[in-house]
């Protein structure tokens, strides 16, 4: 059974599992507008936030992402859509505070939460809304491959991409 809550440290970042009472650091950390520039829900406002972190909470995946060095909250985001036939899972709704912007810390991020799911797992699916460029970008930069696209319940489009850990030279 692929775990979607672990506790993860890496030099940068530390993931643990989302609690109820991480709301408040969550939301100071969301507060910034323009990390929400180029996405659909304003979750800088708190009403849209909440509903953001409940889910986030109810889907058993949720991970905080504390900064090591300043020992503070800068983000989320979550393992979801654990599919044992397909040996996939998805990675996603994830940010982080502006000044962990840059490809370090989203890599590092990225990189625990991979090296996790190929412990058990073939495939990641990453989804970003088509107008997310900065977000596809960055799944590119970690191996993302462009598999497809979907309409999300909004009525958005997703470009859906895939890492593979064959691609990754991960032996598991």
């Amino acid at each position: 059974m692929f775990d979607k809550q672990p506790h993860l440290i890496g030099r940068l970042l530390e993931l643990r599992p989302l609690r109820a009472s991480d709301f408040t650091s969550l939301m100071a950390a969301a507060s910034d507008p323009l990390i929400w520039k180029q996405h659909p829900h304003p979750r800088y406002r708190e009403d849209v936030f909440g509903a953001f972190f409940a889910d986030q909470l109810a889907s058993g995946g949720g991970l905080v992402a504390l900064d090591r060095p300043a020992g503070e909250v800068i983000g989320t985001s979550r393992f979801d859509r654990y599919d044992p036939g397909a040996s996939e899972v998805e990675i996603g709704w994830t940010f982080l505070v502006r000044r962990c912007w840059g490809g370090a810390y989203n890599g590092e991020m990225k990189a625990l939460m991979l090296a996790h799911a190929f412990r058990d797992l073939e495939h990641v699916v990453l989804e970003v809304h088509r107008q997310n460029l900065r977000s596809q970008r960055a799944v590119e930069k970690i191996g993302g491959v462009r598999v497809g696209s979907r309409v999300d319940p909004d009525g958005r489009v997703l470009v859906v991409f895939r890492v593979s850990s064959n691609l990754r030279g991960i032996d598991h």
